[in-house]
């Protein structure tokens, strides 16, 4: 088993599944500390966005200090890791909608572009660097139109969209990773996280 023991990873805890977040985090040997204010961000090597409502998010992140402090997080090199909203956080265009949160990834990307949370479904996806498919959770999930190649990488695909991509030390995917007991997309971040020297 991988040793994780010496990162700390933040999750944002402003709504979507914080605790199982946490779950995932600590059971792979890692540290998981509740991120609610900026100094919270101070132990952290790598935080996590998890899933909810973008917008709401995005106002709770500027209500609570919280906008400004992860884009400076960011910029002392800790990593960061969207799921479904988180992944509407990190990219740097929406289509069709002028609203741009942290803008840190150069992505793309459709809200809500496998429809409504009724249209949710799960399936078993093909990851790069992953031997075994992952039991993909896909609710009101949004996917990448468009990305620069040259930084971004594709992780894996979907019915011709990008539903999980790398970009140096930022992770974004389109499913739920906590909604299932499989911890390998995690691990991917904490490989990242590892890799990049923040532990």
């Amino acid at each position: 088993m991988n040793n994780y023991a010496n990162l700390t990873v933040g999750v944002l805890a402003l709504q979507g599944a914080v605790s199982e977040h946490c779950l995932q985090i600590e059971q792979l040997g890692a540290k998981a500390v509740i991120v609610k204010n900026p100094e919270d961000l101070i132990a952290c090597d790598g935080l996590v966005l998890p899933g909810g409502e973008s917008t709401a998010i995005g106002k709770l992140m500027r209500k609570n200090g919280l906008f400004e402090a992860i884009k400076a997080f960011h910029a002392q090199g800790k990593g960061l890791f969207g799921t479904c909203a988180g992944m509407i956080l990190l990219a740097k265009q929406l289509t069709g909608d002028p609203t741009v949160h942290l803008g840190l990834m150069d992505i793309e990307v459709q809200r809500n572009a496998f429809g409504r949370q009724i249209d949710s479904f799960q399936m078993e996806l093909a990851i790069k660097g992953l031997i075994e498919s992952f039991p993909a959770v896909f609710i009101r999930a949004p996917y990448i139109v468009n990305f620069n190649a040259e930084k971004v990488e594709s992780l894996a695909e979907f019915e011709g969209h990008t539903v999980l991509a790398k970009q140096g030390n930022l992770l974004a995917c389109s499913f739920h990773p906590e909604l299932t007991a499989n911890k390998a997309v995690m691990g991917l971040f904490l490989d990242i996280l590892r890799s990049e020297g923040n532990s």
